[in-house]
């Protein structure tokens, strides 16, 4: 055998031994699950840990003065001026059905953005942390008879770090509480 027949040789070799090496790494990332993280901007009512979307957070304020807004649904606390627009402010308390506190320095109103124009603010007891939770543990919202109103905006729920935190969905607490027009519905 000459020696360009041995290097040709010793080439389709080595890439007979790619192509195997390729379709062992093709199928050993079939098999592995691609594992999807979250991110959840927790924070607590009535000492229960809640959860929404951090990319719907704006921002976290001070509780700060409220101007209130006659004739306003009971969980409308009122509107405040963030930097030249007004915000509508809600009390999650009184739109979960919980009772009401007084207002503490742990205090915070959370700055949502909705249907990417209009931005709410929810007043929280406190603010936690941000989380990150592989999609896979997150577990369907529970089924719950009754109108106990903070759990129908209920995604799902997860235990992290030993905690259960319920994730709120935020695009189903906003419609439900916001009119929708004709334009929009369609």
């Amino acid at each position: 055998m000459s020696l360009q027949e041995e290097s040709e040789q010793l080439k389709m070799l080595e890439g007979m031994q790619q192509a195997t090496k390729d379709k062992k790494e093709r199928a050993r990332r079939a098999n592995q699950e691609e594992i999807v993280y979250h991110q959840w901007a927790t924070f607590k009512v009535n000492n229960e840990l809640y959860g929404i979307d951090v990319m719907q957070v704006k921002e976290v304020l001070r509780y700060s003065d409220i101007t209130p807004v006659p004739g306003a649904d009971y969980y409308i606390l009122g509107i405040i001026n963030l930097r030249g627009n007004v915000a509508t402010v809600i009390d999650t308390r009184r739109l979960f059905n919980m009772p009401t506190v007084d207002i503490d320095d742990d205090t915070r109103i959370i700055m949502v953005e909705f249907n990417e124009q209009e931005v709410i603010g929810l007043v929280v007891d406190s603010v936690d942390e941000v989380i990150n939770i592989p999609q896979n543990d997150i577990e369907r919202a529970p089924n719950v008879a009754g109108d106990d109103s903070s759990r129908k905006y209920v995604q799902g729920v997860c235990y992290h770090s030993g905690v259960l935190t319920i994730l709120l969905d935020l695009s189903k607490m906003m419609a439900s509480i916001t009119p929708i027009s004709e334009e929009e519905f369609h």
